[in-house]
This record gives structure tokens, sequence and C-alpha cells, in this order.
């Protein structure tokens, strides 16, 4: 039995769910340790039982706040050992996000197997306090920046878990454009406002020769879907507007080119299916690690990249219509787009998993 641990939101909750669902068929019963917020992303996750922690992040900066969430993590701590010394876990494995804390520190209390999962181009900064002292590392891209000098060499590339419908796009061809160009934009779980307003207004923009082949999907904030409806409305631009797509992964795949953010699920998903995007970083993420996440991509030529102090509807316009015109040239971005995927990451992550066991256990 494994505990995956994961803090609650999509970013760190469906890489843990693909590999959930990896180790299941391997035999593996897994439990499911989050916070509340983790709810929200947990209805399909496949765990016999599921723990909910205490948990919270704090600022350096804010002394009370600092005890109040060592208080909250300490009682985390306690919750988890109590479950696990019933459980008796074979393997803990951890992916980020302050709720995934406790859950390790027990473990690691308890002389458990350890392993920790690092989404993000840049350690997370719960990863960060605990990743020299579990048993075994892997990431999602090819450089781990902020991790320990001495992790050098230590640490195991298998990139990023995704689900086994978004796995099964890899196989599948790039939509033909017949002349409908798809236009799939998502929001991601923070900071959509931006994308909410300037795409609608971009893609107004765009001289009615493009418009009228265009059919956007557009994930928007509830309080924002009016304004977007309206403004493709008046552009007689053909568009569906809804704060949640229950079915991502179908739209993902008929998708031409997709504008969103760069989460580290975002930017694997977008290699794995082979899309061109438009990407914009979320300036608030912490040391910066959505700018860095994209950096795969555009590398791969597969992205544009557009740092969102620079984002504005006119900006975006003239990169959608480049790649618009350029149609011709979408099937090679989608191509350079899976050159940099790695479709098998949850088999490789659960093999690290089982050789780790192995390996200590004997």
């Amino acid at each position: 039995m494994a505990v995956v641990a994961a803090g609650g939101t999509g970013g760190h909750m469906f890489p843990a769910e693909a590999l959930a669902r990896e180790l299941n068929e391997r035999g593996w019963d897994v439990v499911l340790a989050s916070d509340k917020r983790g709810a929200a992303f947990a209805a399909n996750f496949p765990a016999i039982e599921r723990l909910s922690l205490d948990a919270a992040t704090f600022k350096k900066s804010d002394p009370i706040g600092m005890a109040r969430a060592a208080i909250k993590i300490g009682l985390g701590i306690m919750q988890a050992r109590k479950a696990f010394k019933r459980l008796k876990p074979w393997a803990v494995i951890g992916f980020g996000g302050y709720p995934s804390y406790p859950a390790l520190m027990a473990a690691l209390g308890r002389k458990d197997i350890t392993l920790i999962h690092e989404q993000n181009s840049v350690l997370g900064r719960s990863n960060r306090q605990l990743v020299k002292q579990v048993d075994a590392v892997a990431c999602a891209f090819p450089v781990l920046r902020m991790a320990p000098a001495e992790m050098e060499g230590r640490v195991q590339v298998v990139g990023n878990p995704v689900r086994p419908d978004i796995r099964a796009l890899y196989d599948a061809p790039y939509p033909p454009i017949d002349p409908t160009i798809r236009i799939l934009v998502t929001g991601g779980s923070q900071g959509a406002k931006i994308l909410s307003e300037t795409v609608p207004q971009a893609l107004a923009l765009l001289p009615v020769s493009l418009r009228i082949n265009l059919h956007v999907e557009q994930q928007t904030r509830a309080d924002q879907i009016d304004m977007a409806t309206k403004i493709y409305r008046d552009a007689e631009i053909d568009a569906e507007v809804a704060p949640f797509f229950i079915d991502m992964a179908e739209r993902l795949g008929r998708a031409h080119i997709v504008i969103g953010r760069a989460g580290a699920s975002t930017v694997c998903e977008l290699a794995v299916a082979g899309k061109p995007s438009i990407l914009i970083p979320l300036k608030i993420a912490a040391d910066d690690h959505q700018t860095y996440n994209a950096e795969v991509l555009k590398a791969a030529k597969a992205a544009v990249v557009i740092r969102e102090d620079d984002v504005t509807a006119e900006k975006l316009c003239s990169e959608i219509r480049t790649l618009i015109e350029g149609a011709a040239l979408l099937p090679m971005r989608a191509g350079a787009a899976k050159s940099v995927a790695r479709p098998d990451a949850a088999r490789l992550l659960a093999d690290l998993v089982e050789r780790t066991v192995k390996r200590i256990k004997g």
C-alpha cells in the first residue's frame, strides 16, 4: 500500500492521480493524503481511503502567521502518524504543496520509505525542505532549479504523470484544418482574469476573414462569462464560454491552438497532446517557475511565450494571427511539442517507487 500526498490544486493532484492509477494496475492499494481543497479534484481519485491533513503556508515576514502555521502543521503531522500507524504504508510519495509536508514529515519520523516528485522546473518550497532526507527524488523537467548541489546525479527525470485520457492523445494525429481552426483557452487555477479579459478582445481584433473560420472554447472566470460571450457575439466568433469543462481531454484533442498559463501540468499535457500554444506564465508564481516551465516548449518551437506584463489585446492578436496565417506550420509545431513529451511518466515514476521499495526492503 502506498500513500500519495499532494497539495490541493490540480497541478499537484492530477499527477498524483495518474501515479495512483498506475500503481493500482500493478496491484497496489493507494491512500490519498491532502487537505480540504484537494477534495475538489479527488472525485475520481482511485484511493481506498482519503486523509484530510491539517496544513498551512506562511510568510517569513509574518511571525504570527508562522506560529499559527506551525501549530497546524504539527497537528497535520500527528494526524498522519496516527493514520500511518494503522495503515503501515510501503511507501509515502509526496507531490508537493504544503499539505504534502505533514505526510512526509510523519513518514520520515517513522522511517517509512519516502519519495518526492517535483512537477515544476523549480523545486517547490515544501519539497525543498525535505529533498535531502527522502529515499528518492523524481522530477518532470530536464533541469531542476534550486535543488541542493549535493542532489546532482540523484534526481531521476521521469516527466509529469498525466491522466490516461490525456496520455491517449499522444498517439492521436493532429486534427485536420477544414478550414475551421479550433482555439482552446484554459484559465489555470490562479490568475485567470487576464485571459478571461484579453483573449476575447484579441480575437475580436482579427480581420473578419480569419474570425469567420474560428471556433473558440474558453474556460473563464464565472463573473466574466457574460462579458466574454458578448465580445465573441459582437465579433461574430463562434464560441463556447464556461467556467469549467469536464471533458477537457476531448477538447484538447480537437484543438489546433491552445492559449493558457504555464503550470507544470499544462505544459506537460500540451507536450503529450502535441498542441501548438501561446503561454502567459503567471507573474506571481513562486520563484517564477511558470516561466521556466514554458521554456521547454518555447525552445522546441512549439510555444510562443508572452510575459504577463507585456500582454495586451493587440500583442496577443498579433501572435494569434501569425499562427493562424501560418496554419500550414501548425502540424510541425505539434510534432515539436511531442518531441519533448514524456508520455510514460506515470509508468517511470511507478518503476522508481517499486525499485526504491525493493532496494530498501530487500
